[in-house]
């Protein structure tokens, strides 16, 4: 059973979609985290092995351009919709993806806890998103998924937060789990967090 189901099955009561940003630097395990949170009655592979996935490449050119490093994936579950997206750290692709703030009302954003030499560069397009017109005057959540606490230099998710300076965020409810998301461990605690918190928004 996927850990989406209990999520999205609340959600169907509600009249309106909830958007989900799934966000972080490539390589950060989004996609695996993905691939975890579908329901079971879908594919467990991203692609087009499912209608409910869309790919920038096979979006019309005048919607989206394609663009080389940079890579849209949507997932649809009952009334929750996810769309997925690595932060370059290339301000090139971010007029790409900063249409998508406007219509979120919540944020995974998910950190690779092995790789302490980007954790700088993670820092950078967090503070970014979080500055942004878009998100900076909403109270959305923000989940922080510390993932791949398999690796042998991962850091713990206290330190992960100390780095990103996660205690600053005073205008929204942010939660942080560490996560090893190839074995699914630590997804469903967010997701509860993250349930709970979408239930008091007034969407």
């Amino acid at each position: 059973m996927g850990l989406l189901d209990k999520l999205s099955g609340w959600l169907g009561l509600r009249k309106k979609e909830v958007n989900v940003l799934c966000l972080g630097l490539d390589n950060s395990g989004k996609t695996t985290i993905i691939n975890q949170l579908k329901p079971s009655n879908h594919s467990n592979h991203l692609g087009p092995l499912s209608p409910d996935w869309k790919h920038v490449s096979q979006t019309p050119a005048q919607e989206i351009v394609p663009t080389i490093g940079f890579n849209i994936e949507k997932f649809k579950s009952s009334s929750l919709s996810f769309t997925v997206f690595d932060m370059s750290g290339q301000s090139r692709y971010r007029n790409l993806w900063e249409h998508y703030y406007k219509e979120s009302h919540a944020i995974i954003f998910v950190i690779d806890s092995g790789d302490k030499l980007r954790m700088v560069v993670a820092k950078e397009e967090l503070d970014t998103l979080l500055n942004h017109e878009d998100i900076r005057s909403k109270k959305l959540p923000v989940l922080f998924f510390a993932n791949k606490m398999d690796l042998r230099d991962a850091v713990s998710s206290v330190k992960v937060s100390q780095m990103l300076s996660l205690e600053n965020i005073k205008d929204k409810p942010w939660n942080i789990c560490a996560s090893n998301a190839i074995k699914g461990e630590g997804l469903q605690e967010g997701l509860d967090w993250l349930q709970d918190h979408i239930k008091t928004m007034s969407l």
